[in-house]
C-alpha cells in the first residue's frame, strides 16, 4: 500500500482528487474562501501577490526578489492552536515584508499530520523565507520569540530551534529540478560550482556539505544530538515499520536478555480521523492490552517511557511472519499451472487461518474490546507453532461505546454505517475472501463486487459460493441505505447484487462456459459484460471517459492518478491526463471527446512555467498526441517551444528525458513539411547523442526497464536505426538491453523478471515486459539468437492470469497489451492468456457513467487515464480484439483476434469444477510476494 493515496481519497468517493478540493459545502473559490483560517480571507493587502500550488497558499511581498535557496524556516502547528499561531506569523510576516506560504485551512492541516502523511513534509504549516542568509537569524530568531512555548509537530527534515514550533533547513526556494539517483525529476539545489543536485527532503536533518550552518544554531544542533535511549535498558535492534505517527522497532531488555518490540509515538502527529495524535492512541493501545492481559493472542504489556517529547510503549515480541507475507509466499495461484492438490492445500489452510483468527476477534470482543483495524498486515502467524497473535490495537475502543472506525487498511475498511463489533465483524468477511483473491481493496468504490469476486473464487478454488455467501452478505450488508448508494450505477449495482435487478447479460468466462463449469452467475450475484465483446465494450469504456469529463477545471480534464497533480502538465500529460486519454480514444476508433480536445488545446497554446518536457509527463508527448489526432498545426506550434527550450540536464529515459523527445520528434520529422523537418530531425539527433552519452559515459542508472532504464534508450536507436540506417545504432540499442537483462532474475521455472527493491516486476513500465517489448522491436531489425532466448525466458511473466491491479503500465492491461503484439509466443498460449488477461480485468471492471471503468493505482478509486485506469484498459483490449494499436513506438497488435468472436478455451478440470478465470499472480521464487501486489 502506497499511503500517499490515502489524502487524494478525501474530496471525491469515485476519483482520485486533489486534498485542497475537500473544502465542506459548497467547495470551489467559495468553500475555499468559508474553510480557510481568518487571517487569509477577503483579499490580498495592498502590495502583496497571492498565488495557489497545490495545498499551499502563498503571499510575497510585490517587487522583492528571493535568493533561490537558503535557509528557510518552516513553523508547525497542532489542530487547537495552529489558528493562534497562523494569526500572529502572518501578521508579523505582513509588517517585516517576508514572503511566505501555508496551509491555508484546518481540514488540510490534519490530513498533513496524518497517521500516513509524507513523514519528510508532515508538520510544515507556515514557511517563511529570509530575504538574504544574512537576515536569517534575525528573522528566525524573532520567530523563536513570537512562538515561545507553542506547540506543534517536530518537523522530521529539519531542525527544531528553542522550545516552540519553529524549525530550520537549508534548501532551495525557487522551483529548480534535476535527475535524482533513479532518474526522476526532484528538486535542486545549486552547489558551489553552480551545479544542480537533489535538494534532500527526507525525513532526517541533513544539511548540504558546503553549507557551514550560522553560529546561533550551534545549541539547537547541540540539543538535537543530545537525545537518545540514555540510561533506559533496551536497545534497538532494527527498525520494523514506520509511519508519521512513529516508529515500530525491534528491541532487547539489556535486564533480561528478552526480545521486545518499542512503539513509538510523535505528539501533534500521527492523527487519526478523529483528531487523535499518536500519542493518544498508543495510550489507547496500552489501555486495551492491559485490558486484554491473559489472552495468548494479543501481545502484553512489558513497560512505557518517554524520550524527549517520543513516548513509547515496550510490548511482547510474538514471534512469526505477517499474515500479508505468508499468503504472499505460500499462494498457489503464484504459479501458471497449480496442481489441484495444492490448490486443495490453499483451501484448507485458509480455512484453517481464518478459523483462528475468528477466534482470536471473538476472544477479544469477550472481553468488551473492538479492535477497529483488523488487516492481513495485523496478523502475525507463526507458520512453526500454527499459532497466531493480533496486533496495532491503538485504535481499539470500548465495544460499549459503539465509535466509528477512525484508521483503516483500504482493503479493509468499513463502511460509514458500521460501529463497535460491527467492525471487525466486516474486517473478517473481507478477510474471508482476501485469503483467496486479494482484492477488497475494491470494495471502497462499490462492495457489490464481493458476489463477483466470492464467484471467481468458487471457480479457482475447491470452495463453493455458498460458503461463502455469509462474508458476502456481512459485506453487502444495508448497501442501498448508505451514501454509497447515490449513484444510479452503484444503486442497479447494488439491486443486481441482491438479486432485485433485471437479468443483464453477464460476463461468461472462457472456463465457466466449458462443459462441466460452474455457472456463470448465481442468482443474487452482480456480474460485468464480456469484455471479449468488441466492439460493445469499446463503447462502454468510451461512455465512463466521456462521462467523467470536467473541461471547466483548470487541473485537469479527466480524472486519474494522483501523479496528475504533481507537476504543471500532470493533468495534460500523455501517461495520466488528457492526451493519453484522447490517444486512446482516437486509436481504438472511439468516438472523440471534442470538450477534451478542446480543454487540451486551449493548455496547449501556452505552457504553464515550468513544464517539463518529457513524452509521458510533459509537452512533447502532449504535442505529439495533438498531431497524431488530427491537430498537426497546434502541434507545431506547442513543439516549436519545446524546441526552444536547453535540453541538457534531463534524464535519459523515455518517461521524461532524453528517449521519449527522441522518438517523438524522430517521428513527427517524418511527416513533417520540408520547414519543419529538418529542425526536427537536428533535436532528435541530438536527444540521440544525450542519451548515448548517459548510457555510455555515465554510471548506470538504478532504474530498470522501458520508462526509466536502459531499454526506452534501446527504443529510440532502433527507431533511430529506421531512420538512419546506422548499424552502430543497433550494437547500442542491443547493449543497452543486455544492461537491463542484467538486472533481471531468474524464477524458479527460469524465467526472467526485473528486480525492484525487493520486488520481481513483470509490467510494461518498469518490469519484464517493457523490455521484451523492445527486444521484439530489435529483432524485427537484426536476428539475435540471445536476445530472442531472453525475451522468451521474459515471456512467463507475462502469462500468469492473476495481477492486483488493472493497469497498463503496471498491471495486467499491459501485459495483455504486449500478449497482442510479441511473436514470440505461440498462437495458442497467447489466446489462452489473452482470454485470462480478458477475465481478470473483467474482475477489477466497475460501473461508472452508464459504461464500465477500472480502477487506478493502489485500487482504491477509479482512474480514466492511460497508465493507470481505463484508457489504458482500452487501449489493451483494443490491440487483444485486433486493432493495430499499442503504445507509441513499440510494435503494434500482432493479428491476436481476426474481430471475430473466438471459442473460449476449455478449463482444467479440479474436483469437477472449473480451474478457470483463474487468478493467477507472477511471482519470481518461491520465497517473495508477487512483485507489485501486497
Amino acid at each position: 500500500m502506497n499511503p500517499e493515496y490515502a489524502a487524494y481519497c478525501q474530496a471525491d468517493r469515485r476519483f482520485y482528487d486533489a486534498p485542497h478540493r475537500s473544502l465542506g459545502p459548497g467547495g470551489g473559490a467559495a468553500g475555499e474562501e468559508r474553510s480557510s483560517y481568518a487571517p487569509l480571507r477577503g483579499p490580498e493587502p495592498e502590495g502583496w501577490t497571492r498565488s495557489r500550488r497545490g495545498d499551499w497558499l502563498s503571499f510575497s511581498p510585490d517587487g522583492l526578489r528571493l535568493p533561490p535557496q537558503g535557509w528557510k524556516i518552516h513553523i508547525s502547528a497542532a489542530l487547537d492552536n495552529a489558528a493562534s499561531v497562523l494569526d500572529r506569523v502572518v501578521g508579523h510576516c505582513l509588517e517585516h515584508r517576508l514572503a511566505f506560504k501555508c496551509i491555508p485551512n484546518a481540514g488540510l492541516l490534519a490530513l498533513r499530520n496524518a497517521k500516513y502523511a509524507d513523514r519528510a513534509g508532515s508538520g510544515k504549516f507556515i514557511t517563511v523565507y529570509p530575504p538574504s542568509e544574512d537576515a536569517f537569524p534575525e528573522v528566525c530568531t524573532a520567530l523563536m520569540q513570537l512562538l515561545e512555548g507553542e506547540h506543534g509537530p517536530y518537523i522530521l527534515s529539519d531542525l527544531r530551534c528553542g522550545n516552540g514550533p519553529v524549525h530550520t533547513r537549508y534548501g532551495a526556494f525557487a522551483a529548480r529540478f534535476c535527475s535524482g539517483p533513479d532518474g526522476r525529476p526532484v528538486p535542486a539545489v545549486a552547489d558551489p560550482q553552480g551545479r544542480l543536485v537533489p535538494d534532500d527532503r527526507g525525513p532526517s536533518f541533513r544539511v548540504p556539505s558546503w553549507v557551514t550552518p550560522p553560529g546561533f544554531l550551534t545549541p539547537h544542533l547541540e540539543a538535537r544530538a543530545a537525545v537518545g535511549l540514555g540510561d533506559l535498558p533496551y536497545t534497538v535492534e532494527k527498525a520494523l515499520h514506520f509511519s508519521n505517527g512513529g516508529g515500530v522497532y525491534l528491541g532487547r531488555d539489556t535486564r533480561t536478555g528478552e526480545q521486545v518490540v518499542l512503539k513509538e509515538a510523535r505528539p501533534y502527529a500521527g492523527l487519526a480521523a478523529d483528531g487523535a495524535d499518536a500519542v493518544a492512541r498508543l495510550e489507547r493501545e496500552r489501555t486495551a492490552l492491559e485490558h486484554l492481559a491473559g489472552l495468548d493472542c494479543v501481545p502484553a504489556v512489558r513497560d512505557t517511557f518517554e524520550v524527549g517529547d517520543h513516548h513509547f510503549l515496550v510490548l511482547q515480541y510474538m514471534p512469526g511472519t505477517t499474515l500479508n507475507t505468508v499468503f504472499a509466499r505460500r499462494f498457489p495461484l503464484a504459479q501458471q499451472h497449480p496442481s489441484a492438490e495444492l490448490l486443495d492445500e490453499h483451501a484448507a489452510w485458509a480455512e484453517e487461518l481464518y478459523g483462528k483468527v475468528e477466534e482470536a476477534v471473538e476472544a477479544v470482543h469477550g472481553r468488551g474490546i473492538v479492535i477497529s483495524d483488523l488487516h492481513m498486515s495485523n496478523v502475525m502467524v507463526d507458520e512453526e507453532t500454527s499459532r497466531i497473535a493480533l496486533l496495532d490495537f491503538e485504535a481499539a475502543f470500548p465495544a460499549t461505546e459503539r465509535r466509528r472506525q477512525i484508521v483503516a487498511n483500504p482493503a479493509f475498511v468499513a463502511p460509514p454505517d458500521r460501529r463497535g463489533t460491527d467492525i471487525d465483524r466486516y474486517a473478517l468477511a473481507c478477510l474471508r475472501l482476501a485469503l483467496y483473491l486479494p482484492l477488497t481493496t475494491l470494495f471502497g468504490i462499490d462492495r457489490t463486487k464481493a458476489a463477483g469476486l466470492a464467484r471467481d473464487i468458487a471457480r479457482a478454488f475447491p470452495v463453493t459460493e455458498e460458503s461463502l455467501r455469509p462474508a458476502v452478505e456481512e459485506i453487502l450488508r444495508d448497501v442501498r441505505n448508505t451514501g454509497e448508494a447515490a449513484s444510479r450505477d452503484t444503486a442497479e449495482a447494488a439491486a443486481r447484487a441482491t438479486g432485485e435487478a433485471a437479468s443483464r447479460p453477464a460476463r461468461v468466462s472462457a472456463s465457466a462456459s466449458a462443459p462441466g463449469a460452474a455457472p456463470a452467475t448465481a442468482p443474487g450475484t452482480a456480474s460485468v459484460p464480456d469484455l471479449r465483446d468488441w466492439p460493445r465494450t469499446r463503447d462502454a469504456l468510451a461512455r465512463s471517459i466521456t462521462a467523467s469529463c470536467t473541461p471547466e477545471r483548470e487541473d485537469r480534464c479527466f480524472p486519474g492518478d494522483i501523479a496528475q497533480f504533481a507537476t504543471a502538465t500532470g493533468g495534460q500529460s500523455f501517461a495520466y491526463g488528457t492526451a493519453g486519454v484522447l490517444y486512446a480514444l482516437h486509436e481504438t476508433g472511439a468516438p472523440p471527446c471534442a470538450p477534451a480536445e478542446d480543454w487540451l488545446l486551449r493548455h496547449a497554446k501556452d505552457p504553464a512555467s515550468g513544464s517539463p518536457l518529457g513524452f509521458y509527463d510533459g509537452l512533447t508527448g502532449i504535442a505529439w498526441t495533438l498531431h497524431r489526432i488530427g491537430r498537426a498545426a497546434e502541434a507545431a506550434d506547442l513543439l516549436r517551444i519545446v524546441l526552444d527550450q536547453p535540453l541538457e540536464g534531463l534524464a535519459p529515459g523515455l518517461h521524461n528525458g532524453y528517449a521519449g523527445i527522441g522518438l517523438a520528434l524522430d517521428d513527427l520529422a517524418r511527416t513533417a513539411s520540408a520547414t519543419d523537418a529538418p529542425a526536427l530531425s537536428a533535436a532528435a539527433a541530438r536527444c540521440t547523442a544525450l542519451a548515448v552519452r548517459a548510457l555510455t559515459g555515465a554510471p548506470p542508472s538504478p532504474r530498470t526497464g522501458l520508462l526509466h532504464g536502459a531499454s526506452g534508450i534501446a527504443l529510440l536507436l532502433i527507431r533511430r536505426y529506421a531512420t538512419t540506417g546506422d548499424t552502430a545504432l543497433l550494437d547500442l540499442a542491443a547493449a543497452a538491453l543486455r544492461r537491463d537483462l542484467e538486472r533481471c532474475r531468474a524464477g524458479d521455472d527460469g524465467s526472467l523478471l526485473v528486480v525492484e527493491g525487493k520486488r520481481l516486476m513483470p509490467y510494461v513500465g518498469s518490469g519484464s515486459a517493457g523490455i521484451a517489448s523492445v527486444i521484439d522491436a530489435y529483432l524485427a531489425h537484426r536476428p539475435d539468437p540471445e536476445l530472442e532466448a531472453a525475451g522468451r525466458a521474459l515471456l512467463p511473466a507475462a502469462l500468469s492470469a492473476f495481477y492486483v491491479q488493472p493497469g497498463l503500465l503496471r498491471g495486467s492491461a499491459g501485459l495483455l497489451l504486449h500478449l497482442a503484439a510479441t511473436p514470440l509466443c505461440e498462437p495458442a498460449d497467447r489466446q489462452r492468456a489473452i482470454d485470462r488477461h480478458t477475465d481478470l480485468l473483467g474482475s477489477h471492471a466497475l460501473a461508472y457513467g452508464g459504461g464500465l471503468a477500472f480502477p487506478g493505482e493502489q485500487l482504491m478509486r477509479l482512474s480514466m487515464d492511460l497508465a493507470t485506469g481505463t484508457a489504458g484498459a482500452l487501449l489493451a483490449l483494443g490491440a487483444a480484439a485486433g486493432r493495430p494499436t499499442g503504445l507509441p513506438f513499440l510494435p503494434a497488435a500482432h493479428g491476436a483476434r481476426t474481430g471475430l468472436p473466438v471459442p473460449p478455451a476449455a478449463p482444467a478440470a479440479h474436483s469437477g469444477r472449473a480451474s478457470g478465470p483463474t487468478n493467477r499472480p507472477r511471482q519470481g521464487s518461491s520465497d517473495r510476494p508477487h512483485p507489485g501486489s501486497f
